[in-house]
């Protein structure tokens, strides 16, 4: 069996800590490698390289660093075959939507080639009688960032490409369940010119994650997962003194006015909530229909959709529409959630319990499922499914709609489907959710804005990529000078005589 490693320094090195996690094959339930999990010395280990390392990164001209990302692109466009299916192997993603995860992933790398701009300070000439005031964005030094299993791909370049571009150094404790492409990328990172020490990447599970929390060295830290875990790292990071942005769950609405076009509602619909199995922090779970004359219409439209959905593993093809989700506890805990909306009076118009997929019957495969008349109270509205499971709530009003949204305790993303501008713009500037699309499913901003939900959806100040990447990674200084007046008319040739 293949046994998986850190990579500290520049090399893989093996696991000390004599505590392993599975690696499964989602599609076939079999274990395919495993993870050695780090203890707080190997985590130690990789502070101090990081450490030694970041201070010559750090007076490295900023334009030689963007250097270095613009060759990481080139060879993540060369490379981007395998790393798709690397990922597909381990997460379970359909093939185009693997090549998906790491495209938005290098869209930020390409953003951050634009680092020097970024990083230019401020200059005030004058400000008083001979004194000038100038302001410095400098780098943290050791940062670390704690991603998911759902985008093993994009969201470590989310984190390490701008950190690295500010100068700083990086650990990536990834997601112990697909950890492979991490370690590719970085040994892309170090081909395309990245000294040694600058990323490594340390596997493990809670020691480590406590490990980065409480290593004085680490000077911030980005996470993106459940939001019990990003409040417990959000709170102790803090309270030890280290910059935190955390992303939690999300529950994601999509409100379907009654003059939208209902063909391409249920197209976003199934797309935004089936797509990845479901196992996304943006994708829609909640459809909003406002009146039951436009419920029902939507719900006529979705039914047949959902039915011929193909679900089957990445090596089928790529007209495969979603894959297993990650694990055979993720199985049981969406089927467990089904259940539960079917006891609480939930109504279950696509029943996908019994979904079997010949040969491969061990996979963690779970069918698509449609409940209707869905209502606040239930378990499957008020927690995160992470799976093919779509709820409908039905709106009596356009108000009704939009209290649902902003009364959820998540905030991450949401979407409004009509044709009325005024409906679009009001709903635009009243809801109090991150990310916001008008007639767009899935609204994930491009790289060059910022990334990030409200309420328990997202912790701390600053956003994930963009201009915000930039400000998280580097701290401001000011620096006021005068200088004393001098010799201001050249040299004199003649001697001159003693005062």
């Amino acid at each position: 069996m293949k046994e998986l490693t850190h990579y500290i320094n520049g090399q893989h090195i093996r696991g000390t800590s004599g505590r392993f996690s599975d690696v499964f094959n989602p599609a076939t339930g079999e274990v395919q490698a495993r993870c050695p999990l780090a203890s707080p010395e190997e985590m130690a280990q990789a502070v101090a390289a990081a450490q030694a390392a970041q201070p010559k990164w750090a007076a490295t001209n900023p334009q030689r660093r963007a250097r270095v990302m613009m060759e990481f692109v080139r060879l993540l466009n060369r490379d981007m075959d395998k790393l798709a299916e690397a990922l597909s192997a381990e997460h379970g993603k359909t093939f185009p939507d693997a090549k998906g995860d790491v495209q938005r992933g290098l869209e930020v790398v390409e953003y951050c080639i634009g680092a020097p701009q970024m990083l230019k300070g401020e200059f005030t000439d004058s400000a008083g009688p001979g004194i000038d005031m100038y302001s410095m964005r400098q780098p943290l030094g050791v940062t670390a960032g704690i991603t998911p299993f759902n985008f093993p791909a994009m969201i470590p370049m989310w984190m390490f490409a701008p950190a690295l571009a500010c100068g700083n150094a990086f650990i990536l404790k990834p997601s112990e369940r697909d950890p492979s492409v991490p370690l590719m990328l970085a040994e892309l990172m170090e081909e395309a010119g990245l000294p040694k020490g600058l990323l490594q990447v340390v596997n493990g599970d809670k020691v480590a994650v406590d490990a980065i929390i409480d290593d004085p060295v680490i000077q911030s830290i980005g996470f993106v997962g459940s939001t019990p875990i990003a409040e417990y790292i959000y709170g102790r990071g803090c309270s030890n003194g280290k910059r935190v942005q955390c992303f939690g769950g999300a529950k994601n609405h999509m409100i379907v006015m009654p003059d939208a076009d209902m063909d391409q509602a249920a197209d976003a619909l199934i797309g935004a909530g089936y797509g990845a199995a479901g196992e996304r922090c943006m994708a829609i779970s909640v459809a909003v229909p406002v009146g039951d004359e436009t419920a029902d219409r939507l719900v006529e439209k979705l039914v047949p959709r959902i039915e011929n959905l193909k679900v089957g593993p990445w090596t089928a093809g790529n007209d495969v529409d979603y894959g297993p989700v990650v694990t055979a506890e993720a199985k049981t805990r969406i089927l467990g959630l089904v259940e539960s909306g079917i006891s609480q009076g939930a109504q279950l118009v696509v029943d996908g319990r019994g979904f079997k997929l010949q040969g491969y019957e061990d996979g963690f495969f779970v069918g698509p499922h449609l409940f209707d008349r869905v209502t606040p109270d239930m378990d499957i509205y008020r927690q995160e499914i992470f799976g093919p499971v779509l709820t409908t709530v039905r709106a009596g009003s356009y108000e009704e709609a939009l209290k649902l949204a902003m009364d959820h305790e998540y905030g991450n993303g949401t979407a409004i489907f009509t044709r009325d501008g005024d409906a679009a713009r009001d709903f635009a500037n009243r809801i109090n959710i991150g990310m916001v699309g008008i007639n767009v499913p899935i609204p994930v901003p491009l790289a060059y804005h910022t990334f990030g939900g409200w309420k328990k959806s997202g912790f701390g100040d600053l956003n994930q990529h963009g201009p915000d990447a930039f400000k998280f990674y580097t701290r401001t200084k000011t620096v006021t000078s005068r200088w004393p007046s001098g010799i201001k008319d050249g040299g004199e040739f003649n001697f001159k005589a003693m005062d």
